[in-house]
């Protein structure tokens, strides 16, 4: 029997501990994703193993372990944090920048474990695109890869449990479209394919085709399944217990059946031979890609449901312009909290935290935050995840810019904004990389486009206005957005270094962010983000064309503006939009909220 670590080791205890179960193995190098069987960007408690070993709580980072050497490779999101969390823990930071097209941890295990060495990894939560890319930079170096060395169970005291939480229906007038209908047109799809099967594993893809959401991932609605779907029926794979038997009857009668989470792989082992499976390689892991018979057909292609959830119908549009109403509101009275507050209490980026969830849970269809509230001051809003805690944190006084990047999910949509306020005095700097940031932001807010162009195409006219100042940032410019569901979602993405394949094709309905930014390591960090949705421009003999219908509802604080930098253009852009911010969210507040926001929409 594994030897298991007190609960209250240390991540040096805990590396040695993993050290001697790799050796019992035969395993030369463990890797450990962030992931989980749904490949998911934020992991339920069970599958935060890299976190767990490292100490780093970054989203996003991949750690390797060998018998003398620890890394987490992570981007420069994170950098910061990582440098901070990592220190003294014996492992190191590896950077990866936007521009590297492969896997520079791939590299390097190849280059660093000897030929005839052995890879552990759990395949369970490999991705099958990491996974053969995996094995074609291991095999040209002759080191084997095994992917059946789950070593955590061994190690880890207490580790969590799968989640527990019930599995709820989203209902209408907020899901305005049948389950029936979305399990036809994914039918539909997959008769395209020429598909008898498909199998589905992303969390995100589940809630929306099933009309379903649930509480097992922090910040997203989801709840943690696989899916089976035929050409008459289909099997939801998911803990017993979680489906409350009412919910389990109305399934049933759109044919849908509850089986246990644990009996998803049985299922891909039972489909008939000669018969023809489709699935996502990039939303699927090798784990669940193992189980299927080699008699039967796989086709590989993007899970049509990610198409279909990512293009809003009217109806889900104007639910969402109704919650941007709500979170404006709750924006403005935290606003006019803070500022008539800033000098006479003690706020610090924890309270900003609180006092703003607070505002937003007194609006209607208030389910939870989207993400984990961002508010840095001065340097700490240079590390564009930076998540305040209770040991490390700052209060909100003398001179600087604050960033706050929040959102929340409600039952009539998800949420996603930055905002920079000033406090005291600010610098002709900080006014410069203001104004340069809210250019970009309204360079590509204003931008026109063919409809179906790939979207990381058009991330440079966001960066333009900052390049042409001499700066730039090392994140991407916008992601998808869910309807209550997650507040990262594809296929589409704006970023340069983002593959633009054709399923990032821009299509009418899409609600994606705009986040640039300019971030000044230890001193200030600038982002301005708003969400928009694309929506029709007209048809010219080129084709159709899309703009964007910003839906944020929030001003832009112009006291940190260097007017002189704006075209008259801009101005008028930002004049309008002001106008547009207030005439939307006056009816919803009153007050000191009324007040400011009468005061934060004026003309510039």
């Amino acid at each position: 029997m594994n030897a298991r670590l007190p609960q209250t080791s240390s991540i040096p205890e805990r590396l040695a501990g993993l050290r001697s179960a790799m050796a019992r193995e035969g395993v030369a190098a463990y890797l450990v994703p962030s992931a989980d069987p749904h490949l998911s960007e934020y992991l339920p408690g069970r599958w935060q193993g890299r976190e767990w070993l490292s100490g780093f709580t970054g989203s996003a980072g991949t750690l390797i372990v060998t018998a003398d050497f620890a890394g987490v490779w992570t981007d420069s999101r994170y950098w910061e944090q990582a440098n901070a969390q990592l220190a003294g823990s014996g492992v190191q930071l590896m950077k990866m920048t936007g521009g590297q097209q492969t896997a520079p941890h791939f590299e390097w295990l190849a280059e660093n474990v000897a030929p005839g060495g052995t890879v552990g990894v759990d395949g369970a939560v490999l991705g099958v695109a990491a996974a053969r890319a995996l094995t074609q930079a291991l095999t040209a170096r002759g080191v084997k890869l095994r992917t059946d060395v789950d070593l955590f169970d061994g190690i880890w005291p207490q580790r969590p449990s799968l989640p527990d939480a019930a599995v709820f229906e989203h209902t209408e007038p907020h899901a305005s479209v049948a389950r029936s209908e979305k399990l036809a047109q994914v039918r539909r799809a997959m008769a395209e394919k020429g598909a008898q099967w498909h199998f589905i594993s992303t969390l995100d893809d589940l809630a929306w085709l099933f009309n379903l959401r649930g509480a097992d991932v922090s910040f997203n609605p989801v709840f943690v399944a696989h899916a089976l779907i035929g050409e008459h029926g289909a099997s939801l794979f998911v803990s017993d217990g979680k489906v409350p038997p009412a919910l389990a009857e109305a399934l049933a009668r759109d044919g849908v059946n509850v089986e246990p989470y644990a009996k998803a792989a049985d299922a891909l082992a039972a489909l008939p031979a000669g018969s023809t499976l489709l699935i996502d390689p990039r939303r699927i892991t090798y784990g669940s890609l193992q189980s299927v018979p080699s008699t039967v057909k796989v086709v590989e292609a993007v899970n049509p449901s990610t198409f279909f959830k990512s293009r809003k119908t009217e109806a889900e549009a104007k639910h969402v312009r109704e919650t941007m109403e709500q979170d404006g509101a709750a924006l403005a009275e935290f606003f006019a909290w803070f500022e008539s507050a800033l000098g006479r209490e003690t706020i610090t980026e924890l309270t900003i935290d609180e006092r703003l969830t607070a505002a937003r849970a007194r609006r209607p269809g208030f389910v939870s935050l989207s993400f984990a509230t961002i508010a840095g001051f001065n340097a700490n809003g240079a590390m564009p995840h930076y998540r305040a805690t209770r040991e490390s944190h700052s209060v909100i006084e003398g001179n600087g810019l604050l960033l706050i990047d929040s959102g929340a999910q409600y039952l009539s949509g998800t949420t996603d904004i930055t905002r920079v306020v000033p406090i005291g005095t600010i610098s002709d700097a900080q006014r410069r990389d203001f104004t340069i940031v809210l250019k970009g932001t309204m360079a590509l807010s204003r931008a026109k486009f063919p409809r179906g162009i790939r979207s990381p195409m058009l991330d440079a006219i966001a960066r333009a206005p900052i390049w042409e100042a001499g700066a730039d940032y090392g994140h991407g410019t916008g992601h998808g957005v869910g309807y209550f569901l997650n507040v990262h979602e594809g296929p589409q993405v704006i970023a340069h270094y983002a593959p633009a394949e054709p399923w990032t094709a821009m299509e009418e309905g899409m609600i994606t962010s705009i986040e640039p930014g300019v971030y000044r390591p230890g001193k200030w960090g600038v982002r301005i983000e708003n969400l928009v949705l694309n929506v029709p421009a007209g048809q010219t003999e080129f084709g159709d064309f899309l703009e964007f219908e910003t839906l944020t509802l929030c001003p832009i604080d112009t006291r940190c503006l260097d007017l002189s930098l704006l075209r008259d253009d801009e101005r008028a852009w930002l004049n309008s939009y002001h106008e547009t911010v207030r005439t939307r969210l006056a009816p919803h507040v009153s007050g000191d909220a009324k007040t400011w926001l009468e005061l934060r929409t004026q003309p510039v």
